[in-house]
């Protein structure tokens, strides 16, 4: 059949068309820091599990529990099906439309009854891509679906970052309640025991209610604790996406110490070469730079003439009952040129407007690359510095508790008096409160390596696109 060979014409026409204007796509070059004879060892990090290193069976089940049900992933996956549906409405573009149209009717004059005439046929039209414009579009689709899928990817390392940082901040408020409950039932005891003192005439009213003031402030402490981990079990419940429900009659489970998590015993300490590869901002920022670049093709590619092209191919008669007989076949085929001559500087401005859209998303991934080493190297710094800092305060606590107890027995002995042993207990509290706030900051510089180096999502884990793709 002639459409038949038509259509063929139409579909080799559409994969041989033309050049394509306009870049094609390069990345930059930046100047980047060299790479280190021995390249250090950050597999520990490179897990798509990377929070498994701290081996806490509940951290791991929250991190479950929030990759399933939080709401932001969600708005991001969401985000994700509606660019790859837009890639698809880009490639259709460069495909030929077919359809059928059929009608029956009838025309006439005051001089004449009329006629019926019907038809039957198929239609296809097709816009040859001489010039790119469509498969630059289509490039530019793809891009943007490469960003959308990097962005749901840095949601996710948000996510998952901000989880166990919620949860050692929960820990470590524990800890610091505990401390809080423990030195308050000493308060308590202190207080009986210089009650009895005062009622014995062996103190005088200024060191009993000392004692109590004492007691008190330790009180206050332990009350606003006990308020920030009601708060921090809330903030965790939302992360996590539990319900309304639960978020008011569900606590969040946990067993052990903060001391009892596990702190891998060493970090490297040198930049990563491959960190550009890894971090899911760089690769969304680069996604948005393929499609700008894609878009200044398209802009100059509407320079030029649009060529369509549509044939018909089907059935005509003056009888509906002969419309699919032989006698009454019929064909048509016609070609159409549209070229712009004036269209009021539209196209410069568009062309313009293109090629500041790329040089405006150059400079965003240039400071996406900054930023991501430097917020690597800031990482690395604050691991190396809070490791140092949890030794330091971890002696200085050693060495008040053993000052109080030799404190504690001067005291007893009536060798000192009463405020040189409560200056004594108040730095013991401060110090054993900074201690656990110390192992935090350790944990969470540990948390921040991992996100500084992607947090380990690549497309083998089915959380990320290559570049190829």
């Amino acid at each position: 059949m002639k459409f038949n060979k038509f259509l063929c014409v139409v579909i080799g026409a559409a994969l041989l068309s033309g050049c394509m204007m306009g870049p094609n796509y390069k990345r930059p070059d930046l100047e980047l820091p060299q790479e280190s004879e021995n390249a250090d060892d950050f597999s520990v990090f490179e897990k798509n599990q990377w929070w498994t290193m701290f081996e806490d069976d509940t951290l791991n089940a929250l991190e479950t529990e929030a990759l399933t049900y939080n709401k932001d992933l969600q708005q991001a996956i969401a985000r994700v099906d509606a660019a790859r549906a837009a890639v698809g409405t880009a490639v259709s573009n460069q495909l030929p439309t077919i359809g059928l149209q059929g009608g029956s009717g009838r025309a006439g004059n005051d001089y004449s009854s009329g006629q019926t005439l019907s038809t039957g046929a198929i239609v296809a039209s097709f816009e040859l891509d001489l010039w790119g414009k469509y498969r630059r579009l289509s490039e530019a689709a793809r891009g943007d679906l490469l960003s959308t899928m990097a962005a749901k990817d840095t949601v996710l390392l948000s996510l998952t970052a901000e989880v166990a940082s919620s949860y050692f901040t929960l820990r470590m408020l524990d800890a610091q309640l505990e401390i809080a409950n423990r030195t308050l039932e000493t308060r308590k005891e202190s207080v009986r025991i210089y009650t009895s003192r005062y009622n014995a005439g062996y103190i005088t009213e200024v060191d009993l209610r000392r004692v109590e003031a004492d007691m008190y402030s330790v009180q206050a402490t332990a009350k606003e604790l006990e308020l920030n981990v009601a708060k921090a079990e809330t903030a965790l419940a939302v992360l996590v996406g539990r319900s309304p429900r639960a978020i008011v009659e569900e606590t969040i489970s946990r067993d052990g110490h903060l001391r009892d998590i596990t702190v891998i015993p060493d970090v490297p300490t040198n930049l990563p070469s491959n960190l550009l590869a890894k971090r899911p901002d760089v690769r969304s920022a680069e996604g948005q730079l393929i499609a700008a670049n894609a878009r200044i093709g398209a802009a100059r590619a509407a320079y030029f003439p649009d060529i369509s092209l549509t044939a018909a191919a089907g059935f005509a008669s003056n009888q509906l009952n002969q419309l699919f007989r032989n006698p009454a076949g019929m064909w048509a085929f016609a070609g159409q040129v549209g070229q712009p001559i004036f269209a009021g500087g539209a196209l410069v401005s568009q062309s313009k407007a293109a090629k500041a859209r790329y040089a405006e998303m150059l400079a965003v991934y240039e400071k996406t690359v900054q930023t991501a080493f430097k917020e690597t190297l800031d990482a690395l710094n604050s691991n190396r510095i809070n490791r140092e800092m949890f030794d330091i305060r971890k002696k200085q606590t050693e060495a008040l508790r053993r000052s109080y107890e030799l404190t504690k027995k001067q005291e007893d002995a009536g060798l000192i008096g009463t405020m040189e042993l409560l200056d004594v207990e108040r730095n013991l509290l401060q110090s054993e409160m900074s201690l656990a706030s110390a192992r935090q900051s350790e944990l969470l510089a540990l948390i921040s390596v991992a996100k500084a180096l992607g947090g380990g999502w690549d497309e083998q884990c089915g959380f990320g696109p290559s570049e190829e793709e």
